[in-house]
């Protein structure tokens, strides 16, 4: 009984120390890009859908972009179609956006949509060509080399958003976009994510990945940084410090910043319950990218 009664006060005394973040971030905009493991292994994605609703009930308003590339690769192969990638970036030609429109705003969007309204949350999916959200233009590699139907996001129109939200809806956005003469483009999804998150002034943008967050060795977990200034980061950068993939996550964590986002936070998907623990938790579990620095 002893021991069940600790348990319980144990429950008790994380709650509270939930309440200044509670009070201090309802009604506050929190762009949650979801990727990664967390969106294959069901146990993990039960338990995001749980942080989702849970920022709902408690005065939040999340606002959730999603990815799928290795969903769009599977369906590619399964049709005969080899991807093909340049430094990272999915080579697109018609048939494979048209392809990754169908997954993304398809089979992954309206699961989501179905999760989420599963567990009480009203919600909608979306996609950046709704309400023309994501306007683009044709991406090129930072060598100039031509990736088709890749797009970058030139404007973001949060009109639908704004509505959504305001009617108590979440809304769920695959990354797909389209140009003025009304082509259809794929779009890195941490990208869509820092762009939208930066156009609706978001409190916080939340990078679910698989790794533990941003690290100054890659390859020791023990050396993550809890939180990181612009000037660090870029100091990182610049001195090789932040290397290989997390570079361009690094890169969509200042975009925010510079765009208005307050904190960029990227996690360890991985983990159970990695969002509400960031946010309500007094020593979070990922890193923390502010503007300034923090003592």
């Amino acid at each position: 009984m002893q021991y069940k009664l600790e348990t319980e006060i144990g429950k008790a005394e994380v709650l509270i120390e939930a309440i200044p973040y509670i009070r201090r971030f309802a009604g506050s905009i929190v762009v949650v890009k979801y990727g990664g493991s967390a969106m294959i292994d069901e146990k993990l994605k039960k338990s995001v859908i749980q942080d989702i609703a849970m920022m709902k009930y408690i005065g939040l308003k999340p606002v959730v972009v999603h990815g799928g590339g290795k969903e769009i690769t599977s369906l590619l192969d399964r049709l005969g179609k080899k991807s093909e990638f340049l430094d990272g970036l999915r080579v697109t030609d018609e048939e494979t956006a048209k392809v990754a429109e169908m997954v993304l705003s398809g089979s992954i969007g309206k699961a989501l949509v179905d999760e989420l309204e599963s567990v009480g949350i009203s919600s909608v999916g979306i996609s950046g060509k709704d309400g023309r959200m994501l306007l683009c233009s044709k991406k090129l590699d930072e060598k100039g080399r031509d990736l088709g139907f890749v797009g970058q996001i030139d404007t973001v129109d949060t009109s639908l958003l704004d509505t959504l939200l305001a009617n108590n809806f979440v809304p769920v956005i695959s990354p797909v976009g389209v140009d003025m003469q009304g082509n259809t483009y794929n779009i890195n999804a941490d990208y869509a994510a820092s762009a939208i998150a930066g156009s609706l002034s978001a409190q916080k943008l939340i990078f679910l990945t698989d790794v533990e967050g941003i690290l100054r060795d890659k390859d020791d977990p023990s050396t993550i940084l809890r939180t990181l200034s612009r000037e660090q980061a870029l100091s990182f950068l610049a001195d090789g410090t932040i290397k290989g993939g997390m570079i361009p996550k690094v890169q969509c964590c200042l975009d925010g910043l510079d765009k208005g986002v307050q904190s960029v936070h990227v996690l360890d998907g991985r983990l159970p319950h990695t969002i509400l623990l960031e946010i309500f938790t007094a020593k979070g579990v990922g890193t923390m990218v502010t503007k300034e620095e923090r003592t």
